[in-house]
């Protein structure tokens, strides 16, 4: 039993260690986390649970057959955040780059069925480059599968999506539909396709920043809701904005005691507002005056 057992965990330090040190290092050297430093630090500590550690792709096709690494790119699971219950997954780029194989998609649509069965939120953090070009068809396919389930899940629990690479293809379309964005900056990008195809294309000539990056989206495009400085600060932000969302559609919202006085008056509000009403004013500040604590 104890061989087994060794081996077991053997097994275990080969999924964990993911595409091998030295792409680790590679993504610390980016100033990045690794997909399981990231979910580590989502979720509450020692609460999650892993799905599927050990799934490989089953394609033979292109040398591929010569290249299995352990989970194929995604980490699944469950956790708690703040105690409540997250369904999450997490693209681990050390690994063909977190491009998405039919395994690998399977594994997430696995967790999306899950969240929806639990009526529980689900978090995807994505650090990717699209679909698994060697795949083909079958990847495409996947894909499917994963924004069908973004549709179905839409307005029944909240389904929250984290931009913390260079991101392209199926991997910024679900993202698209869910209902929060987030991106870290000068490390995350969201387009369809990168700087190399515009310009083998059209010959223009763009930079991944000002083609996708976070302040492209957070400023013009409108699709990301906000933007952090990096993993650390964002991931805690996630944490943070769980706190405000009910579980789902028929689930209360959270509610949390304040401090805040009842009583209490803000007179800056009657010249915050502009008396003419083609005069602009920071809607911002409005809503930290009037909320609890300025929360």
């Amino acid at each position: 039993m104890k061989d087994i057992l060794d081996k077991l965990e053997e097994r275990r330090g080969r999924a964990r260690a993911g595409g091998g040190q030295a792409r680790i290092d590679a993504q610390h050297k980016r100033g990045k986390l690794t997909a399981r430093e990231r979910l580590e630090l989502l979720m509450d500590k020692g609460s999650f649970e892993e799905f599927d550690m050990f799934v490989e792709h089953r394609s033979a096709e292109f040398g591929m057959e010569k290249s299995r690494i352990p989970g194929d790119g995604v980490v699944t699971g469950w956790g708690t955040v703040n105690g409540r219950t997250v369904f999450a997954f997490a693209k681990d780029f050390t690994v063909f780059g977190g491009s998405l194989s039919e395994a690998h998609a399977q594994k997430i649509v696995k967790i999306q069925d899950m969240a929806m069965k639990a009526r529980a939120p689900i978090i995807g953090l994505f650090d990717a480059g699209g679909a698994r070009i060697q795949e083909g068809v079958a990847a495409l396919g996947g894909y499917g599968e994963v924004f069908k389930r973004n549709v179905i899940a839409s307005g029944v629990i909240p389904q929250i999506s984290v931009i913390m690479g260079p991101c392209a293809g199926g991997d910024v379309y679900s993202p698209a539909m869910t209902d929060f964005v987030f991106m870290v900056r000068d490390t995350s990008y969201m387009f369809v396709t990168g700087p190399d195809v515009v310009k083998t294309v059209t010959n223009e000539v763009v930079t991944a920043e000002e083609l996708g990056g976070a302040t492209v989206h957070t400023t013009k495009s409108g699709i990301a809701d906000g933007a952090y400085e990096n993993d650390v600060e964002c991931l805690l932000q996630m944490r943070r904005l769980l706190d405000f969302l009910p579980a789902n559609n028929e689930a209360g919202v959270p509610q949390w005691p304040s401090h805040d006085d009842l009583e209490r008056e803000e007179n800056s509000l009657d010249t915050l507002i502009p008396d003419n009403p083609n005069k602009p004013y920071d809607i911002k500040e409005l809503i930290l005056k009037i909320a609890d604590e300025g929360d």
